[in-house]
């Protein structure tokens, strides 16, 4: 069984593309975070202008109009029909890097109070630059890396008090 996706465009357009379809997307990357698509016989040209990986939303410019787009797997279209908000009644106390990358900039200081979905950091991992939001209104308790540190899946970055 293949995975399935459902992207929302703009909080209004919804698709659905599997695995498939993805193998068969005509991109070619032609500088970072740009690509050269081809749909229908059509070109396009498509840029990630910004990227926040772990609430998996995107914002995309394809041939100079911007798109706001949110992906869902199968897990989480389960937990949403569940009628549960994945991570709500959870408190997060640290960040850590998904994936490996380098730390590219970092928007907070030690015992700075930040708000829900203020930046604190940006990591750049497989050539996209991924924008760390804060999960919850909190105080910074500890930074745990600098800019230019390459950082490994599951490296502590930011601690919350």
């Amino acid at each position: 069984m293949s995975n399935s996706y459902k992207l929302s465009v703009n909080n209004s357009n919804q698709f659905e593309l599997t695995e498939n379809d993805l193998k068969n997307l005509d991109a070619i990357s032609i500088g970072q975070n740009k690509f050269h698509v081809l749909k229908e016989g059509k070109p396009f040209k498509a840029e990630i202008i910004a990227a926040d990986f772990l609430s998996k939303k995107y914002t995309i410019k394809i041939n100079n109009n911007t798109y706001e787009v949110s992906i869902a797997d199968e897990l989480d279209t389960l937990i949403e029909s569940l009628g549960i908000e994945r991570g709500k009644n959870k408190v997060i106390n640290a960040i850590k890097a998904p994936m490996p990358g380098l730390i590219l900039e970092i928007s907070v200081v030690v015992g700075q109070e930040v708000k829900e979905n203020d930046p604190l950091l940006i990591l750049e991992a497989m050539k996209m630059e991924n924008s760390f939001l804060s999960p919850r209104d909190g105080v910074i308790k500890f930074i745990a890396v600098n800019i230019g540190n390459a950082v490994d899946k599951g490296h502590l970055l930011i601690e919350f008090e």
